[in-house]
């Protein structure tokens, strides 16, 4: 007679725990989105999971195209500016601009200096605004939900000067080709002047509320740690590729509008994850304090003057082709204009900078658990509309 055979059978949580036998489990297809409040908007992620853990993952984008690159063609240089300050719509101002910057290239037009200085303030007060509203989000997808408040104050404090010189909240609509829409109304440079100061002022609560919270930091503190390799490879920008040790800004580095003229700090840190990308956020937000400030101090020593140039009635970029590119709150925006001599662009190619910084996801998420899946998707500090441009 045969011995009988040993058959270990594994239930429940011990079964993976019975020494040299591992529990077989079939790998699970996970959608995350489009509709999901994990994510930012209409995003999809394709997780293939091993348990809870993530072994593939694969951004699927497209639910929210609007397709702004065909109406642009359809449209003259004045209207591009409607379309163009839409695709991420926490900074209007900053979209507009590099589409200006790249028309007033092809046409060789120089702009008044008041012009220069004030729309150097308004794009770093814009990027005030949209790193606030990052600050106060992504502690809420962690579960607190005070810092929000505390956010949303600042940003109304700020938003009170932006309506009042351009009439809107979120698409300003103020730049034109040859400068800005109109001058800046009487006393308002000293009201900047004051909500910079009560932001500067009241900074350190949302900082204070944060920073030292233990949870946040378990959350967040070597989570999702991206490399400078993949950085440069995937061609990840702003505030995320400043956190892994990228030390590049064009605001130093290739100088546009005004930012030759000022001291601008390149904030890095090296760790790349989670806590790092934070920590870079609230800290470039500092340095545009700074930088509007330095604005404000030069706006008030000039000497009155044009804000815009006389444009014709029907305008139209000679035939060539140009790029410009700005440092937009999350990141690289880059503009490739081809005209043909007409009133409309043949083609205007938008190189965003949310569309860069998305794809690493197929990199960044392998590996870690589903749970600190929101935790690093949230710092990636992305807007849909910037994706699906």
């Amino acid at each position: 007679m045969s011995e009988p055979q040993e058959i270990v059978v594994g239930v429940g949580a011990g079964a993976s725990a019975v020494p040299g036998k591992e529990l077989a489990t079939e790998d699970m297809v996970l959608n995350i989105g489009p509709q999901h409040p994990s994510t930012h908007g209409v995003l999809r992620l394709r997780l293939t999971l091993d348990g809870e853990r993530i072994a593939t993952a694969e951004p699927i984008i497209g639910y929210m195209h609007r397709g702004a690159e065909k109406l642009f063609e359809v449209r003259d240089y004045r209207q591009i500016i409607v379309l163009a300050n839409r695709h991420d719509w926490l900074s209007a101002f900053a979209n507009e601009l590099g589409v200006v910057l790249a028309v007033e290239r092809m046409l060789g037009m120089e702009v008044p200096v008041r012009a220069v200085w004030a729309r150097t303030l308004l794009a770093e007060l814009n990027r005030v605004l949209n790193h606030l509203m990052f600050l106060g989000s992504y502690p809420l997808e962690l579960g607190a939900i005070t810092p929000v408040f505390y956010a949303f104050r600042e940003r109304e404090t700020i938003q009170a000067v932006m309506e009042e010189i351009s009439g809107g909240r979120m698409h300003y609509m103020f730049n034109r080709v040859g400068g800005l829409k109109e001058d800046l109304p009487l006393g308002w440079l000293e009201r900047t002047g004051q909500a910079v100061a009560d932001v500067r002022r009241r900074l350190p609560d949302i900082e204070n509320l944060i920073m030292g919270n233990e949870i946040f930091l378990a959350r967040t503190t070597g989570v999702g740690a991206l490399d400078r390799e993949t950085i440069l490879q995937y061609g990840v920008s702003g505030p995320i590729a400043r956190a892994s040790g990228v030390d590049f800004d064009l605001r130093r580095d290739e100088p546009y509008l005004a930012y030759g003229e000022l001291p601008v700090k390149v904030v890095t840190r090296s760790a790349g994850d989670c806590h790092a990308r934070f920590e870079v956020l609230l800290d470039q937000l500092k340095v545009s304090l700074d930088l509007a400030d330095a604005c404000l101090e030069r706006l008030r020593a000039l000497p009155p003057g044009p804000i815009n140039q006389r444009l014709p009635k029907i305008l139209k970029a000679p035939e060539g082709h140009t790029y410009a590119w700005t440092e937009s709150p999350l990141g690289l925006n880059g503009y490739y204009l081809v005209s043909r001599g007409e009133k409309t662009p043949w083609r205007l190619k938008l190189r965003s900078a949310s569309y860069n910084n998305i794809q690493v996801l197929r990199e960044m998420l392998p590996g870690n658990l589903v749970s600190d899946m929101v935790a690093i998707l949230g710092s990636m500090f992305f807007v849909v509309g910037d994706i699906d441009k």
